[in-house]
C-alpha cells in the first residue's frame, strides 16, 4: 500500500509540471515567445522548486535523480541546477530504527551488540543509506554505512515513475535514446544497493593509487560487510569544498584542486576506471603536518565508491578524438571524435549536425578563459544558443543519440571540475590533465599498431564495446553515497 500511495504521489509531482509546461506552451503560441519569456523564467524557477520539495519528500531514487539532474545542464533550464544542487550533500536522515532494521536483517544482532559504541547520530545521510560512527572492541574507529529498508523495492517502483515521466519529457525534448538516461540511473543505483561489491570497488580504486602516498582510501572490513552494511576504516580530514577552513588547517586550495584533477585523470585515461560521483561530500582532505617541508602536499581522501565506473573504450578513443582536434584547432576530428562516442544518430541529418558543431567550435576557439570566476555570463550566453528556428533545434535533437556509458563520465566532469572552479578558478585543468591524455594516447596508439590487420570494415557495435568488469559500489566515512 506504502509503495502506492508513493506512485501516486510521484505521478501527481510530474502531473503538475508537466500541465504546467503544457499551458506555457499554449500561452507562447497566442502571445509569441518573446513576450513570454520573463514568465518562462519564473516556471522553470517554480517548477525546479516544486521538484525539489517533491524528491525531498519522497526521498530514495529522487534524491539520486536530483542530483543526476542538477548537474546536466544540456537537458534542463538553469534553474533546476540551481534549486536541485541543495540534493548533492544535504539529505535529510532516516529515523535510527530504520536503520537497525537493516543492520540486523544482515548481521543478526543489533549494533551495539556487534560494536563497543556505536553513534545513533549519522555521520552523513544519502539518498540510499547512511553513515555512522562506531568503535570496534579493540578500540579502532570505524565507519557504518546501511542500506535503507526496502530500498530494493522502492526502486523498482520508481523508475517506472522515471519511465513515464520520460515518454512525456520527450515530446519537448526529442532527444533519441533518452531512454539511456534511465537504464544508466538503474544500473547505477543496483550497484549502489550491494554493498559487498562496492567494498571490492574500494579496494581496487586502492590498488591503483597504493603508489601515491597524497592519495588515501577507507578500508572495508570484509568480516562486518554484507550486501546492506558495510563496515570501513573511519578517515579524518575537511570537507574538500570548505576553501577558508583548508587554508586555515595550512592546506592550499590551488594545490588540492590540482591534485584533485590529476586523480581524475589518471582514473579517467591511465585506470579506465573512475569515481563517477566526485561531488564535495565524497572528498576529504588533510593538511601536511604542521612542521613539514614548505613544498609539502596535502592528502586526499576518497569517499563513496557506489558510483564508480569503468570507462567505455569508444568513449576513450573518441575523448582523444576531440582533445587532439581541439588542440590542433581540427573540427573534422571533433567531428570524428563525437561519432565514435556515440552521439550521431545513424537515420540522423548528419549534414544539420556537423553543421551546427563546426559553428559551437568556432566560437569555442574564440573564448580566452584563464579565470573561471570571470567568465561573463553573456559569454555563457552567446555560447550556448546558436542561431536557429525552433524547426530546425528539434531535427538537430533527434539526430543525436545519448551513448552508452556516457551517463557516468558526463556526471563526473561536471561536478568534478565545477568542484575544481571553486577551490582554484585559474586553474588550467586541460593543462593538469595533458600528461594523463598523452598517456593513454600513447598506449592506445600501441595497442593499435600491434593488433593484426581486420578482416573486413570494423562494425560499429565492435568499436563501442565496453569492458565492463567489477562494476564498482561505495564506500563512505562522511558521506553515504
Amino acid at each position: 500500500m506504502r509503495t502506492f500511495i508513493r506512485f501516486i504521489r510521484a505521478l501527481f509531482l510530474f502531473s503538475r509540471i508537466f500541465a504546467s509546461y503544457l499551458l506555457m506552451l499554449g500561452l507562447s503560441r497566442v502571445f509569441g515567445r518573446k513576450r513570454m519569456r520573463e514568465r518562462w523564467r519564473r516556471v522553470h524557477r517554480r517548477n525546479a522548486r516544486r521538484m525539489y520539495k517533491g524528491f525531498v519528500r519522497l526521498r530514495g531514487v529522487y534524491i539520486k535523480l536530483g542530483q543526476v539532474l542538477s548537474i546536466m545542464g544540456s537537458f534542463l533550464p538553469r534553474a533546476y541546477a540551481e534549486e536541485l544542487e541543495g540534493l548533492q550533500d544535504q539529505v535529510p536522515p532516516h529515523p535510527f530504527d530504520e536503520v537497525e532494521r537493516t543492520f540486523v536483517k544482515h548481521l543478526g544482532k543489533r549494533p551495539r551488540e556487534v560494536f563497543a559504541e556505536f553513534n545513533d547520530k549519522p555521520l552523513a545521510a544519502a539518498s540510499l543509506g547512511q553513515v555512522h560512527e562506531a568503535r570496534m572492541h579493540d578500540g579502532t574507529r570505524v565507519a557504518v554505512k546501511v542500506l535503507y529498508p526496502n530500498v530494493r523495492k522502492i526502486i523498482a517502483v520508481d523508475l517506472r515513475v522515471l519511465r513515464m515521466a520520460m515518454k512525456v519529457y520527450k515530446w519537448f525534448v526529442p532527444m533519441r535514446a533518452l531512454e539511456r538516461v534511465v537504464d544508466q540511473l538503474n544500473d547505477l543505483l543496483q550497484r549502489e544497493t550491494n554493498y559487498i561489491h562496492e567494498a571490492a570497488c574500494m579496494t581496487r580504486a586502492a590498488k591503483n593509487f597504493e603508489g601515491d602516498p597524497d592519495v588515501l582510501f577507507p578500508r572495508p572490513f570484509p568480516e562486518l560487510t554484507r550486501e546492506g552494511v558495510l563496515t570501513m576504516t573511519f578517515m579524518d580530514g575537511i570537507k574538500i569544498s570548505k576553501r577558508e577552513a583548508l587554508l586555515a588547517a595550512g592546506a592550499d586550495p590551488d594545490k588540492v584542486a590540482r591534485k584533485l584533477v590529476e586523480v581524475f585523470y589518471k582514473q579517467l585515461f591511465v585506470d579506465l576506471f573512475f569515481h563517477a560521483d566526485p561531488h564535495p561530500g565524497n572528498f576529504l582532505v588533510q593538511p601536511p603536518p604542521a612542521g613539514s617541508d614548505p613544498g609539502a602536499q596535502p592528502r586526499i581522501v576518497m569517499l563513496d565508491f557506489g558510483a564508480i565506473s569503468e570507462v567505455r573504450l569508444n568513449l576513450v578513443d573518441g575523448m582523444l578524438d576531440i582533445l587532439r582536434g581541439t588542440f590542433a584547432k581540427d573540427d573534422s576530428l571533433v567531428i570524428k571524435g563525437i561519432g565514435t562516442m556515440g552521439f550521431i544518430a545513424i537515420d540522423g541529418d548528419r549534414a544539420l549536425l556537423e553543421r551546427t558543431i563546426k559553428e559551437y567550435f568556432q566560437k569555442l576557439l574564440g573564448l580566452d578563459i584563464k579565470d573561471f570566476s570571470r567568465f561573463k555570463p553573456e559569454d555563457v550566453e552567446r555560447f550556448a544558443k546558436p542561431n536557429m528556428a525552433r524547426e530546425q533545434l528539434r531535427e538537430l535533437m533527434k539526430s543525436v543519440e545519448y551513448p552508452e556509458g556516457w551517463f557516468f563520465v558526463e556526471r563526473a566532469v561536471v561536478i568534478l571540475f565545477g568542484l575544481s572552479a571553486q577551490l582554484a578558478p585559474t586553474l588550467n585543468t586541460i593543462q593538469v590533465g595533458f600528461p594523463y591524455v598523452m598517456q593513454l594516447m600513447a598506449s592506445r596508439m600501441a595497442a593499435a599498431a600491434a593488433a593484426p590487420p581486420a578482416p573486413g570494415p570494423a562494425s560499429p557495435a565492435a568499436t563501442s564495446a565496453a569492458t565492463p568488469a567489477a562494476e564498482p559500489e561505495a564506500v563512505t566515512t562522511r558521506t553515504a553515497g
